[in-house]
């Protein structure tokens, strides 16, 4: 749960504070990514799929475009692009002696009844979340269930199920492990920076297992923490697992992961020591959690957005990720993919597709293809040759005085984005370029980059890296073109995704 305190650490580490403001702001608004209808979100929480749909809670004010009054919202969505917005699931709870909010945490279809909420043979959908007390300054851990497929929820009546008498003890993430035949959950002790491994028969009594941390980067406070299995190469005899906590970086938003085993009890972690390993290297990702689908792990995270405001709304979820680990020269190391829910869709998905090969690049190339609202998917490999540099000049302003430049610089080996030209208003000056260590063979690159008006998502190589951030582009400023002089685009597809 991204707590306001935290939240004041990172946007004063991104230079900023936010202004209100009433006007709205539709230029911004994703096409292909989810907001909510109106007011504030963000953390994704309780990721389960039931009933052939993708059911996505995530924090929200029901009443305000700014963090307070913390409840679950709701939506579902079959192909994660089209999505339906329900009424709050779990609204923050109010009586005469305390408020509760309703903060980050899981869900799980307790298909054998385990819990005993079941009703008429049917199993229960069970909410793990935190219970934020502010006027006690305590953070627990509560259970509701739900006996009409996840539409409402109701309060177990023995809450909490797991009362440390902390003020920051939260968001557990909980799973099935078939191995030890029970529940476990991940809940953050966020100031020791560990995670605390807990089990449970029923997911009300719960037993403390072991504790992971503190690792890795640990100068501020964890959050959000899941653990995947995930197997290696592909190779199902191979499993290790993925632990990953969220927490506030050295500029901006931080999700680390750790590689390692576990034994339904502890997990031991392989990363060497003093490293740090992040899911994404850019200025906006957090608090990501999977749904966890018949075997597979798909990750979706929140796209902080800072200044400027945006309205109706304000925060918004990133593609979801397919997960994998695989050997890299380096060691075994997470990939990520944009989900194949909707990569394999994407021609049904999109207004229109165009694709490009054997192209060599002279001057920049335009790609009028991509549409006029700054909202398309880009899949391409270069073959660089003599480049320097190749890549895409995006959210490019008519008089060229503005753009964005996305892509691979051969001589220092990065993925980067630069918004130094047009963003300079909205982001702290270290963050004006992002970049995150490739290494290519063959000198070939593989880039997918994802625009959504006012995100910008590029993957690396098969997802070896990613880079993820916001832009606040003017309505005009939708020019899209590649660079690369020297370059040659091997095969190039781009989708036009505005609606």
């Amino acid at each position: 749960m991204f707590k306001s305190t935290l939240c004041s650490l990172l946007l004063a580490t991104l230079g900023y504070s936010a202004l209100a403001q009433t006007a709205e702001t539709p230029q911004w608004r994703p096409a292909y990514h989810f907001t909510p209808k109106k007011n504030w979100t963000n953390d994704p929480n309780g990721l389960i799929f039931l009933d052939g749909q993708y059911q996505l809670y995530y924090q929200h004010n029901p009443f305000e475009n700014k963090w307070g009054h913390m409840s679950w919202g709701h939506a579902t969505t079959t192909d994660f692009v089209h999505w339906k917005h329900l009424p709050v699931a779990i609204p923050e709870i109010v009586t005469k002696d305390t408020t509760t909010w309703i903060y980050s945490g899981s869900a799980v279809l307790d298909k054998d009844n385990t819990s005993g909420f079941g009703k008429n043979g049917k199993p229960p959908v069970v909410a793990i979340f935190t219970a934020d007390q502010p006027t006690q300054h305590k953070e627990s851990q509560f259970i509701a269930y739900s006996n009409d497929g996840g539409m409402s929820y109701t309060q177990y009546a023995k809450n909490p199920v797991i009362d440390l008498n902390k003020r920051d003890f939260r968001d557990p993430n909980v799973w099935w492990h078939e191995g030890t035949k029970q529940w476990i959950m991940t809940v953050a002790m966020v100031d020791e920076h560990m995670v605390r491994i807990y089990g449970s028969k029923n997911l009300k009594e719960w037993t403390k297992l072991s504790d992971f941390g503190p690792a890795g980067y640990a100068k501020n406070g964890w959050e959000c923490p899941f653990m995947v299995p995930l197997a290696v190469d592909g190779d199902k005899s191979k499993i290790k697992w993925m632990l990953s906590v969220s927490s506030g970086g050295d500029h901006g938003p931080l999700m680390q992961y750790f590689v390692g085993d576990f034994d339904g009890t502890t997990f031991k972690s392989d990363n060497p020591t003093g490293t740090v390993f992040s899911i994404d290297n850019g200025d906006t990702f957090y608090a990501g959690i999977p749904w966890r689908v018949e075997g597979k792990s798909t990750l979706l995270g929140w796209l902080q957005n800072g200044h400027p405001e945006t309205s109706p709304w304000k925060g918004q979820m990133s593609i979801p990720r397919d997960l994998s680990l695989r050997t890299t020269a380096d060691g075994v190391r997470l990939f990520q993919q944009p989900s194949s829910v909707i990569q394999n869709s994407l021609n049904k998905l999109s207004k229109s597709h165009a694709e490009i090969s054997k192209k060599t690049i002279g001057d920049d190339l335009k790609l009028p293809q991509a549409g006029s609202s700054n909202s398309y998917w880009i899949e391409a490999e270069f073959s660089l040759n003599d480049a320097k540099q190749a890549g895409f000049k995006i959210a490019q302003s008519a008089d060229g005085q503005k753009t964005i430049t996305v892509g691979y610089d051969v001589t220092k080996q990065q993925l980067f984005i630069d918004c130094s030209s047009a963003e300079k208003d909205n982001k702290s000056k270290e963050n004006l370029i992002q970049t995150t260590e490739l290494k290519i063979t063959g000198g070939t690159v593989k880039l997918q980059l994802l625009v959504d008006r006012s995100s910008v998502e590029l993957f690396g190589n098969n997802g070896e890296k990613v880079i993820s951030t916001m832009i606040y582009p003017d309505v005009t400023a939708t020019g899209v073109s590649a660079f690369g002089a020297g370059a040659k685009i091997t095969r190039l597809k781009v989708w036009d995704m505005g609606k």
